[in-house]
């Protein structure tokens, strides 16, 4: 029951957030934005997230997972109908950087969740639990769209979605892991998680991968619309494509990730998403887009549960707790990668033009392989009992 508990948080934090985001034309009519005061107030949900999450870490090494899940779905379900009380920029970028405070912390729960599930299965399960959030992306979407086709006003929408998730959380919470423990142990790498290599080499790894999948959301539907000459409609596929493809992938990543093992399959699904995207931009072909941002999702699929799935592997105690600390790290780092991801690729395009800058994001995920490599090394020499006196088995 704990794994189909961890699935539904998952499911319910993608939900919850593409209800609100998939109406934001409607937001930003209700608050008379302009393109740059909406994306200023944007950039309120991304600071909540980068602020929040090292402190939610720290939180969960405490309190243990559940009642972080706990606190981080309570804000969520309250704070996604209070979005429509905003009635300028200012306030709307508020009532999101509260929202990102309450989406780190519910990431950080989760995920660390979700670590204990897969050691308590001994399951590499993680992709499928990111699914979940992938599915609940599309099930909000979709329900934000059948919502404005009804007619239905961001008032009784969100409200309506929040009180659903509110329902499905508190039926399932208790079954979340909650388990805590903060005691070092003989043979433990005690070191502070910012001196540990390995852990900023997976951190490394969901920041390109953060950046580049910034870039298919972001940029995606103008690419097709100024280079490949297509209608808005058109355009909006090739993110649906990206988005299908990674929900997939995630799901049949068990068998994957036990075939091929963590590192084998982060480096090739690197692979497999640069050269997706480097034809999407070099190939003056609809088609070749359409598959190129496919590969793209499927490449990168794997990037952020296989590494949260690494990073609380490096901060597991023996009685099976422990990578609270790990995980906060590695999700602050892929944060900034949203946080800056945009703005680098926009800036990027204004000097030359949008294929020249994802053609640099392609080089970004190209990155990861090389990453990935010095991350494996790393974790070898963490393991190999160097130290003198070390009782690590």
């Amino acid at each position: 029951m704990s794994r189909a508990a961890v699935f539904a948080v998952f499911l319910f934090n993608g939900a919850l957030f593409l209800s609100w985001a998939a109406r934001m034309p409607a937001l930003a009519a209700q608050v008379g934005a302009t393109e740059g005061t909406l994306g200023l107030a944007l950039l309120g949900a991304s600071i909540g997230l980068a602020l929040t999450a090292p402190f939610a870490a720290r939180a969960c090494a405490r309190l243990g997972a559940r009642k972080l899940v706990v606190l981080g779905v309570s804000v969520t379900v309250l704070g996604v109908p209070a979005l429509t009380l905003a009635d300028t920029p200012l306030h709307l970028g508020l009532n999101l950087f509260v929202l990102g405070a309450s989406g780190a912390t519910l990431d950080v729960g989760m995920n660390v969740a979700a670590v204990a599930v897969t050691r308590a299965l001994d399951r590499p399960l993680m992709p499928q639990f990111h699914a979940g959030f992938s599915i609940g992306g599309l099930v909000g979407s979709l329900g934000a769209a059948a919502a404005a086709s009804a007619g239905w006003g961001l008032t009784r929408h969100l409200i309506t979605a929040a009180v659903i998730g509110a329902i499905a959380m508190a039926a399932l919470i208790r079954y979340v892991p909650g388990a805590t423990g903060e005691t070092a142990e003989a043979g433990q790498d005690r070191r502070p998680v910012l001196r540990r290599p390995v852990l900023w080499l997976l951190a490394g790894i969901t920041l390109f991968s953060a950046i580049a999948e910034g870039a298919a959301s972001d940029w995606s539907a103008l690419f097709f619309v100024q280079e490949r000459h297509t209608d808005e409609a058109a355009a909006a596929a090739a993110y649906a494509g990206f988005s299908v493809a990674m929900a997939l992938a995630r799901l049949g990543g068990e068998p994957a990730q036990r075939r091929l093992g963590p590192y084998r399959l982060l480096a090739g699904g690197a692979i497999v998403a640069a050269t997706g995207l480097a034809l999407a931009v070099t190939v003056p072909v609809t088609a070749v887009g359409y598959a190129g941002f496919a590969l793209v999702g499927l490449g990168l699929a794997f990037c952020f549960p296989v590494v949260m799935d690494l990073a609380g592997d490096a901060g597991k105690r023996s009685d099976g707790t422990g990578g609270e600390r790990e995980i906060g790290l590695v999700t602050t780092v892929a944060y900034t990668g949203f946080l800056a991801g945009p703005p680098l690729v926009g800036g990027i395009a204004q000097a030359s033009d949008l294929s020249v800058a994802l053609g640099c994001v392609a080089l970004i995920i190209a990155l990861i392989v090389p990453t990935v490599l010095a991350a494996r090394s790393a974790r070898t020499r963490e393991l190999t009992p160097l130290a003198a006196g070390s009782r690590r088995p």
